[in-house]
């Protein structure tokens, strides 16, 4: 059951290459093992990503993401795991409707408007993603705020409206407006969509996912605080921060600030972390109350 309110999604990377954790559970054995832990230690769906989306991420076909996701899924969903497979490419959306997936989380917004109607017959949840690039990479480009968040605005104006239009139910639909490198090299368009998640809520009516865990943004920010949040100041500085091993804590406060700014969901590497706050904070509300 989700913790108060909150879903939480669980990170398991199947790839050489992601930021945090590349190369760890490429073999079906050890992810299947660490997706168990995820779920052990709080995670209500465990989402599975087959290819990196950071900047200098290797390329990965579709065929090699379904042979990636294959094994592992069918575990899982076999154990009646919630799953959520992150992946923009529609073979491999196709597979996660066919293998049983409760969520498809996708970095591109589902912009294949000919995979529509497919999405509709279907019942899996959708996690609608912004990203100031568009396409299935992150970027090191940096970036205005406020036209990042206008941005935001503007995709999820048309985006929500051509996926209802296509007979995609509304409440299947969460929003996540991208966080770190998918807005900017620097940090102030991350921090400034984190202050108005509660005017992105209002707007839309729907719920909100944010994935800030281990991202460079809590990296920079732990180690010299918001500085002027350029990316000359970040190149100058160590783009990275805190190492991404010793981000945890400051993912934690970022996922905190997020939940009370009205995201109800958060993708995390570490939900034990997360669910022992937030059972902490709901304690302490009743208490109070």
């Amino acid at each position: 059951m989700p913790t108060a309110g909150v879903t939480i999604f669980g990170i398991l990377n199947v790839t050489r290459d992601s930021f945090s954790d590349g190369g760890r559970f490429l073999d079906p054995r050890a992810a299947i093992d660490h997706a168990l832990e995820l779920r052990a230690g709080g995670a209500d769906v465990i989402d599975i990503g087959a290819a990196s989306s950071h900047p200098e991420a290797e390329d990965v076909s579709s065929d090699e993401e379904i042979r990636r996701l294959e094994p592992v899924v069918a575990e899982l969903v076999s154990r009646g795991i919630a799953v959520s497979i992150d992946s923009w490419q529609t073979p491999v959306q196709r597979y996660a409707i066919s293998a049983g997936a409760s969520w498809i989380n996708d970095i591109r917004g589902f912009a294949d408007r000919t995979f529509y109607s497919e999405l509709a017959a279907s019942t899996a949840g959708l996690v609608v993603m912004h990203s100031i690039a568009g396409g299935p990479r992150a970027t090191r480009d940096e970036a205005d705020a406020e036209e990042v968040y206008r941005g935001v605005l503007e995709f999820f104006d048309r985006r929500v409206a051509e996926l209802t239009a296509a007979g995609i139910a509304r409440e299947r639909l969460v929003l996540d407006p991208g966080m770190g490198l998918f807005l900017g090299a620097n940090m102030q368009p991350s921090l400034t969509v984190l202050q108005r998640l509660g005017k992105l809520r209002e707007r839309y009516g729907l719920p909100l996912f944010i994935s800030v865990s281990r991202k460079s943004i809590v990296g920079r920010l732990v180690e010299r605080g918001i500085a002027d949040g350029s990316a000359e100041e970040d190149t100058r500085r160590s783009a990275a921060g805190r190492d991404v091993a010793r981000r945890d804590a400051a993912s934690l406060a970022a996922e905190l600030y997020a939940v009370e700014k009205g995201a109800t969901y958060i993708r995390t590497h570490d939900p034990t972390l997360l669910r022992d706050a937030l059972s902490v904070m709901n304690a302490l509300r009743d208490r109070q109350d």
